[in-house]
């Protein structure tokens, strides 16, 4: 990033400091907040608009879509949460040399602040065009916005801006819209109807009853009582699915990475391109806290910075991702596919990609039901870890994503219990993830261990482990679990479709074609090719596939590879892979990322 970095020598600015720090420049350890150099700025602003500005003047509005990229030239501008209602909150002030936006000003949602002008002065303004043309010339400048973009998203998150959530933790409906806003990376805050002040203050104040909780609040003007996962998603501006627009080249059910690497194929190839997710983006790998043995990420790269990523590179080549978006039904239509979702609506494509992953399998105890998402887990993000920081906490699993919850739960609660069934870590637990377990401090690791028992009266007190050599039971006084013990595919809605395998993962090549009948392929007049299912022009890949790797890099490596079929069969390559001249392999880059 030579030429972006804060300039040298120059003395820090008062008015450019975190709030509540001393009026000096705080240090920037995410790369979230770059001073661009004088040599860059000029340079932008002979693309851009230069505007002088009054103290006042609103630049970005909280609610709204965010369409300018800012840059400070003089003067000095705040970024504030709830701007002109009682709750206001100065989270950031940007000086000289800064630029004003964070991740939603890339991926299009609507902003989570109001900037608005400080001290007078001068600011450069560029449309997202001019933002998208410069980045693709300049790839620095790319990852400089890119990289800021990104941590300004994460440490929105960490302050609790955005929308507020107002519901009990006993509440299944609270936690499906906390799960949500988790998952999709939003930010927000959650007031516990149970233990929060504030919670009492604000239903007085709109005139609701616990009764109907839980409440979405934004803006203190927004109010959705109970909303469904989609009412909050275009609350916030996530894209709606575009139904019966047409038929695309190709649908991608999933967008974790085995999915997400299909449509930045894809698109990128001039395909037409939609993406749909259940829940939201990244899948299992979404929720990995860090991921170190991720190729070209020799320091690790946490799922949803991985997300977040492909996303925009998909986005950036023309991909369409909509969420929430649940699949229901998939049926062979005038030589298209059609698949129809669970609020009725439909698209329709000319090949599809299966991506949908699978879902980590649920612990069948006495006691377990009960206390599900108020104090059993099956994710660990910041989300859950945020609530044990003074209690212990247990992780029940042998394999990857149990060793990685371990390590990133140990930085939070003051002793995490490992309980894996198996004499050993080695037998499904890269041998990296066991030397940092082993050195840790504050876990350790019960062998040939497994829960028969969890109490508590609304959240949990103790699990009762038994050891599997000696029968010897014991209470473990842990105020969260968290399980990782296996994974079942998400078919369901397939079942009547296309061949499964006993354990309901889709087959492909070979295994597909051999259950299905002779004459279907015999019509082809082809066999039926590796990524492929029992349905010809649709494929499979990542963890929905029955015998593929369960590693994030092998699904990465099948996503792309299905698009040289999905190529393969629409004709537009020859047998080398090779992709012809022809409009529909241009790439068409119509987001802002380089």
């Amino acid at each position: 990033m030579a030429g972006d970095q804060p300039r040298s020598g120059a003395a820090p600015e008062p008015d450019d400091a975190e709030a509540g720090s001393v009026p000096f420049e705080t240090p920037d350890i995410h790369g979230a907040y770059p001073r661009l150099s004088d040599d860059r700025t000029a340079g932008l602003a002979r693309h851009g608009r230069r505007r002088a500005v009054q103290a006042g003047d609103v630049l970005i509005r909280e609610g709204e879509p965010c369409e300018t990229f800012y840059i400070v030239l003089k003067g000095s501008v705040a970024i504030v949460e709830g701007y002109g209602t009682p709750g206001e909150r100065l989270l950031r002030v940007h000086g000289p040399g800064r630029f004003i936006g964070e991740l939603g000003l890339l991926n299009e949602q609507v902003a989570f602040y109001t900037a608005v002008v400080r001290d007078p002065g001068e600011i450069l303004a560029l449309s997202m065009d001019q933002l998208r043309d410069l980045v693709t010339r300049d790839s620095v400048f790319g990852d400089v916005v890119l990289r800021a973009c990104l941590g300004r998203r994460a440490l929105l998150v960490g302050q609790g801006a955005g929308f507020r959530i107002i519901g009990s933790r006993y509440s299944p409906d609270t936690r499906r819209l906390r799960e949500f806003a988790a998952r999709n990376r939003l930010p927000h805050r959650w007031i516990d109807l149970e233990t929060d002040e504030e919670a009492e203050a604000l239903l007085r104040r709109f005139g609701v009853g616990p009764e109907q909780t839980p409440l979405v609040i934004w803006r203190d003007t927004t109010l959705l009582r109970n909303p469904s996962n989609a009412e909050l998603a275009r609350l916030i501006g996530l894209p709606p699915l575009r139904s019966g627009e047409g038929r695309g080249d190709l649908l991608i059910v999933g967008s974790g990475p085995a999915g997400l690497a299909a449509a930045v194929n894809a698109a990128s190839e001039g395909l037409d391109t939609t993406v749909v997710e259940s829940l939201a983006t990244g899948g299992q790998a979404g929720t990995s806290s860090r991921i170190d043995n991720c190729f070209g990420f020799p320091s690790g790269i946490s799922g949803a910075e991985l997300t977040e990523r492909a996303v925009l590179q998909a986005g950036k080549f023309g991909a369409r991702i909509s969420v929430p978006a649940e699949a229901a039904r998939l049926e062979r239509r005038d030589g298209h596919f059609a698949v129809r979702f669970a609020d009725g609506s439909e698209v329709t494509a000319r090949t599809v990609v299966l991506a949908t992953g699978a879902r980590y399998r649920r612990l069948h105890v006495p006691g377990i039901e009960p206390l599900e998402g108020s104090s059993i887990h099956y994710s660990a993000t910041v989300y859950e870890a945020q609530q044990c920081r003074s209690d212990p906490v247990a992780v029940v699993g042998g394999g990857n994503s149990a060793g990685q919850a371990v390590l990133f739960l140990a930085g939070y609660a003051p002793r995490v219990y490992l309980l894996v069934r198996g004499p050993s870590l080695d037998t499904h637990m890269s041998r990296y993830l066991i030397d940092q377990i082993e050195r840790h401090p504050r876990v350790k690791v019960l062998l040939h261990t497994e829960v028969s028992e969890a109490s508590g009266d609304k959240v949990l007190e103790a699990v009762t482990v038994v050891d599997r050599r000696t029968g010897e039971h014991r209470d473990l006084e842990v105020r969260a679990l968290f399980v990782f013990t296996g994974a079942d595919p998400r078919t369901a809605w397939l079942s009547d479709t296309l061949a499964l395998d006993s354990r309901g993962y889709v087959l492909t090549g070979a295994e597909a074609q051999a259950g299905s009948a002779p004459e279907l392929w015999q019509s082809q007049g082809r066999a039926c090719l590796t990524l492929e299912t029992s349905v010809p022009g649709v494929f499979a890949v990542g963890d929905v596939r029955s015998g593929s790797v369960k590693r994030v890099a092998s699904a990465v490596g099948e996503g792309a590879m299905s698009i040289h079929f999905v190529h393969r069969l629409l004709g537009n390559t020859t047998a080398s892979g090779d992709t012809d001249s022809s409009p529909r392999t241009r790439p068409k880059e119509s987001a802002w990322l380089a």
